[in-house]
């Protein structure tokens, strides 16, 4: 299956959204670095494709629907990019992506729920 790639950094979460309500499980692993880093829900950390793979199985087990958050703004430096989107549920997302060879761009970190301090 022939999937768009990421031309800018936030393009990844607008393609994870598409890509987790399809069920598109190999379509969220591609949005990874093979040697990404994903925080778990448990503060374990899934490295690489496999791990990461595991982990949005049994998300998309979970789950039914997923809903865009709200983005702030991508700081880049060079080949990196910072990424946050602040969840519906008011927790907010973290993410670094890197520039690929091609000019795409993955996600190498992926911190999915950081609970913010009361009051914001």
């Amino acid at each position: 299956m022939s999937r768009p790639i990421a031309k800018h950094p936030e393009d990844l979460a607008a393609f994870f959204v598409e890509r987790a309500n399809a069920h598109d499980l190999e379509g969220l692993v591609a949005l990874y670095a093979p040697d990404a880093v994903l925080a778990g829900m448990d503060g374990a950390m899934a490295v690489g494709h496999e791990a990461i793979r595991t982990v949005y199985a049994a998300m998309l087990a979970a789950h039914s629907h997923f809903t865009a958050g709200i983005a702030a703004p991508t700081l880049l430096r060079g080949d990196l990019a910072l990424t946050s989107t602040r969840l519906i549920n008011g927790k907010v997302t973290a993410e670094v992506a890197q520039r690929q060879a091609d000019g795409s761009w993955l996600w190498v970190l992926d911190q999915p729920l950081i609970n913010p301090r009361p009051g914001s």
